[in-house]
């Protein structure tokens, strides 16, 4: 072979040396490259921050629960209200809530203002008050009258309480009238320091133009009705005189409490009253316990026909007011708040760490806020919100966990969800 021809073969045989040695190079780094890649890749997914799990519940949500609505039993005739010590607003209401005449329920009135006037210290019964032939002759004025009365004669001494009493448990006129001169000098500057004293303390829709109420001049409200009983109740020497069923009196006697409800159903007074424009009334309050809460219930009763209808009627208003009251379950194990759901399949749903309850009255609402964070991994016991419960003036508040764990799902699925870890 001539030299030329030899030369040109062995450079062509070292170009393919040189050219298979650079494909294997580059095999070789291509491989190594991809493993790599691999490996870049593994660990970056093995790493990587995992997607946060859904909330089926939104990070902060509220919704209301709604008890049922009071269903009140009220009588036929007339108007009534109820309220409750410790709450300004009315519970219940029906019929006229105008001024109407209040009978003999004026008398709560009277002693109210009279113990303002003239109030009985702790411990005491009061000033002594002497009777005399003026009391007298106010007895014989009502029997003609013809209203209602205990016996004076000239000469009798009770004290204040002892007086008081004799007026409100028989329901006796003149001794409204004989605690009015005593108290005040006369009846009209009674009338003028009780309107004053009812002013005061925002009674508009009540006026007095007698202290004994069979002048039809004396009005009241049921929602002032309902107030007054209350400060009857809140009045020490008073709530135990209207929840005494019967008392023995120097000179008046044994004197009974016209109201036939006392001690019945928690009834502890307050004063029945009747006159033809009134109609048979009775001004009540109750000391009840619903579902574990004492309460005291204050209400008023208007325009019966008859006593009858007052002792059968209003035992049934007061049942129906009582169950009105709803003790409202909070937080409980069965409670849905939502749960965690992650997209490799874990969920776990939220609970409430404690259980509690709400007080209400009706279909006053309840709002329930809950506010959960965003995790990605948790685990039982982890906190992860709060839940808050509030109505009727109460707030319960409570942790929420989660029931299960949302766990890593492991690098099989980070190997094969690349979407996910990098979007």
């Amino acid at each position: 072979m001539p030299e030329d021809d030899e030369t040109i073969d062995r450079t062509a045989r070292a170009l393919r040396r040189r050219r298979g040695l650079r494909r294997r190079r580059a095999v070789v780094f291509t491989g190594l490259g991809v493993v790599a890649a691999v490996a870049a890749y593994t660990v970056l997914a093995a790493i990587a921050p995992l997607p946060a799990a859904a909330e089926a519940a939104s990070a902060s949500s509220t919704s209301t629960i709604t008890p049922a609505a009071v269903q009140p039993a009220f009588p036929a005739w007339g108007s009534a209200a109820v309220g409750m010590v410790g709450r300004d607003d009315l519970l219940v209401k029906n019929g006229s809530m105008a001024s109407e005449p209040i009978a003999s329920m004026t008398k709560t009135i009277t002693a109210l203002v009279l113990l303002d006037k003239h109030p009985i210290a702790a411990g005491s019964d009061g000033p002594t008050i002497t009777f005399t032939n003026a009391d007298v002759q106010i007895l014989q004025q009502v029997w003609d009258e013809d209203g209602s009365w205990a016996p004076v004669s000239a000469g009798e001494q009770l004290t204040e309480k002892q007086a008081l009493t004799a007026m409100l448990l028989p329901s006796a006129n003149n001794y409204a009238i004989s605690l009015a001169n005593w108290g005040f000098g006369s009846v009209d500057a009674f009338l003028t320091y009780a309107n004053s004293w009812l002013s005061a303390h925002h009674f508009t829709g009540t006026r007095l133009t007698d202290p004994s109420g069979l002048d039809p001049g004396s009005v009241s409200t049921p929602v002032d009705l309902v107030g007054i009983g209350k400060l009857v109740l809140a009045d020490p020497v008073l709530s135990v005189i209207v929840d005494t069923p019967t008392a023995t009196l120097p000179g008046a006697g044994t004197v009974n409490n016209g109201n036939q409800l006392l001690g019945q159903d928690g009834i502890v007074g307050i004063k029945t009253g009747w006159t033809d424009q009134a109609g048979h009334c009775l001004l009540f309050a109750a000391s009840v316990t619903v579902h574990g809460h004492p309460l005291k219930l204050v209400g008023v009763v208007t325009g019966a026909p008859d006593y009858s209808n007052l002792w059968s009627d209003v035992p049934t208003l007061l049942k129906s007011v009582e169950d009105g009251f709803h003790q409202v379950n909070v937080g409980t194990a069965s409670t849905d708040y939502g749960s965690y759901r992650s997209v490799w399949g874990d969920s776990a749903d939220l609970k409430s760490e404690k259980a509690g309850s709400i007080f209400v009255f009706s279909n006053a609402p309840v709002t329930v806020t809950v506010r959960s964070a965003s995790v990605t991994l948790v685990k039982p016991g982890d906190a992860v919100g709060t839940v808050t419960y509030s109505g009727s003036g109460q707030t319960f508040t409570s942790t929420l966990t989660v029931a299960k764990a949302v766990t890593d799902p492991g690098l099989g699925w980070r190997l094969t969800h690349p979407l996910l870890l990098f979007p």
